[in-house]
């Protein structure tokens, strides 16, 4: 059990599964203040370098991590990022990795214009399932929930379960 009045929630998966969209309807219906990870990195020049071959800049995690751990400690977050195994686990209660078919990320990624290995590494890292493996090892297993990313039926039902969590949350842990 945490100290937290509220929860943190991690909203995690590859690049075009819908973790921007799933959070900024959770943050409306709930309340809770939606972290946008790389636009934070951004913001905050959270950077030690620039990598050619993906057209990216190189993440300072330790300086992000710096960034965030003080807006992090009272609760009441949802981190978006597309990766997880750096973030210390004390920070969230649950960790969402939201999965996507390949033919539907495929259409998607061609969309925001990724191409060559960018795209064929985001593709394999969702047919490899990375994303989940990741928080798998980085997370208790009883905080780690897969969920399907592929509609938007998909992700309707995505918001009810995670607002039902963020509930019931409350309710275990006497915050009505």
């Amino acid at each position: 059990m945490t100290s937290r009045k509220l929860p943190n929630i991690l909203i995690t998966g590859t690049p075009g599964v819908g973790k921007s969209t799933l959070c900024a309807e959770i943050a409306k219906r709930t309340g809770f203040e939606w972290l946008e990870v790389g636009k934070i990195a951004k913001e905050h020049e959270c950077y030690e370098g620039y990598d050619n071959v993906y057209e990216c800049p190189v993440l300072d995690e330790d300086k992000l991590l710096d960034e965030l751990e003080t807006r992090v400690a009272p609760g009441g977050k949802i981190l978006d990022y597309h990766s997880c195994e750096f973030f210390p686990e004390r920070w969230f209660d649950a960790v969402y990795v939201l999965r996507t078919d390949t033919k539907y990320l495929f259409d998607r990624l061609k969309a925001r214009g990724y191409s060559g290995k960018k795209f064929d590494d985001n593709i394999q890292c969702e047919i490899f399932q990375t994303i989940l493996d990741e928080a798998r090892e980085s997370y208790k297993p009883e905080i780690v929930f897969e969920l399907q990313s592929n509609t938007d039926d998909d992700t309707g039902a995505n918001i009810c379960t995670i607002v039902d969590w963020i509930e019931k949350w409350k309710k275990d842990n006497g915050n009505h």
